[in-house]
């Protein structure tokens, strides 16, 4: 067996690893490039395999960086089975079909051909085996695997593929719990090589922050002044987390009830499909609904659907806060916002995820205090704030915690998801504290197992 590195191995984007045996092929894997026209415009490069080749493709969880590209590999040949978990294949129908649209746009702005069309994405996901954890999916030819809950967002996954008489595990995106609805992340004990992510490979969060009481302060330091919260957030579990949080918070009176807007079709689409997979959810958010409380719906809160309801929102300068994508201000909604509210003075503009180079989300997060909008000069004049405590990846400690778990029999670690700082500071970790080989791979590097 051979694995060779194709994505999200420069940088954070783009996960795509290929699995080849003498007479299977699989694929981990098949996200879309983002962060800036250099990175967006390697989605148009051909695969550096023949996607008809493939027998198997199997998706950790359903972020566009990871799921991205799947109508295009459907598109180019692929007929092979999808793996995934239930609530993945769920959500990439939603969240390909939004994309699908975005770049088609950006394909005409551009010049460029269409990557995939909604019968490419119907195609694909017409393909879907979607799996429940735990269980073990025979591929054929000596290969199996098994998705097990990487905390990360609703159904995400890292899965174990056995071959040969070895393992290797794929980390997905690990998540840093605890946070509401998902469960916290699983551990195992075994695995002959492991391919992880170094998102936050050289940071620590900061632990001894309570995440729920650092947005209570935001929000009442911002309403106190008479501001409004603007919080770009990614459609799929940072802004349910954030529902969820704000609604206790009202529920507790720690801060008084306000009006809430989610502006993000594609979250109130996200959102929707929530109630469906109870059974994924941490006891707690379990236990309200088991009480008939939807956690995710509450009085002050109002989804924003059309185009009109979101310009009204700019045009009322009352407190209020509006959460809408996307997430990195790369995109969306949320830009609409930031050209009304950030020359504003009282506007707290308010991170809670993370920021790839070369989106306005990072040249904010940076402190930039000029950024352009459509073509239009910002002077940003509101407070930025980021709270990394609401990050969906585990920092530092929490993936050597991890490793630490599987620690048994690992011969090598591969290391990949991060920045170059990220993964460097990562790599000199793992093999100081626990001993292992810890390799960076290049772009389109082979190796044998």
């Amino acid at each position: 067996m051979t694995i060779k590195f194709l994505g999200a191995v420069g940088g954070v984007t783009g996960s795509n690893y290929l699995l080849e045996d003498s007479d299977y092929n699989i694929l981990v894997d098949c996200g879309l490039f983002q962060g800036g026209s250099v990175e967006e415009n390697k989605n148009w490069e051909d695969f550096k395999f023949n996607p008809s080749d493939i027998d198997a493709l199997i998706l950790t969880h359903s972020h566009i960086d990871h799921i991205g590209l799947v109508p295009k590999l459907y598109r180019d040949g692929f007929r092979g089975k999808i793996y995934s978990t239930f609530p993945t294949r769920d959500f990439a129908e939603i969240f390909l079909t939004d994309t699908q649209k975005l770049m088609a746009q950006y394909a005409n702005d551009h010049g460029k051909d269409i990557l995939y069309d909604l019968k490419d994405i119907e195609g694909a996901m017409s393909l879907f085996k979607p799996v429940d954890y735990h269980q073990k999916i025979d591929l054929g030819s000596n290969i199996s695997l098994i998705f097990y809950d990487a905390g990360h967002i609703l159904g995400s996954s890292f899965v174990k593929i056995f071959f040969d008489k070895k393992s290797i595990v794929f980390s997905g995106d690990l998540g840093n719990p605890p946070v509401p609805i998902v469960k916290d992340t699983e551990f195992i004990d075994e695995a002959d090589y492991v391919v992880i992510e170094s998102t936050y490979g050289d940071r620590i969060h900061d632990v001894g922050k309570n995440r729920k009481e650092e947005l209570e302060n935001v929000i009442e330091e911002t309403f106190t002044k008479k501001g409004v919260v603007l919080i770009p957030a990614f459609a799929l579990e940072r802004t349910q987390e954030l529902m969820y949080e704000i609604n206790d918070l009202v529920l507790n009176s720690r801060i008084p009830k306000i009006p809430v807007y989610i502006d993000s079709p594609l979250a109130i689409k996200a959102t929707k499909v929530y109630p469906n997979y109870i059974r994924y959810f941490d006891e707690e958010s379990k236990n309200f609904f088991a009480n008939h409380n939807n956690p995710l719906d509450f009085s002050d809160l109002k989804f924003v659907e059309s185009t009109e309801e979101s310009k009204a929102l700019d045009e009322d300068i009352a407190p209020k806060i509006i959460i809408a994508g996307s997430g990195m201000s790369n995109g969306g909604r949320i830009l609409f916002h930031e050209k009304v509210f950030l020359p504003i003075e009282s506007t707290t503009l308010v991170i809670v995820g993370y920021q790839v180079k070369g989106t306005l989300g990072r040249a904010l997060q940076d402190g930039a205090k000029n950024i352009r909008i459509y073509g239009e000069d910002i002077s940003v004049k509101a407070r930025v704030v980021s709270l990394d405590s609401y990050s969906a990846h585990a920092d530092q400690p929490k993936l050597l915690y991890w490793l630490k778990k599987i620690n048994r029999k690992v011969k090598k670690i591969f290391v990949v998801h991060g920045e170059e700082k990220a993964k460097i500071d990562f790599q000199v970790k793992i093999k100081d504290e626990l001993g292992i080989d810890a390799y960076i791979p290049k772009s389109e590097e082979k190796i044998i197992l």
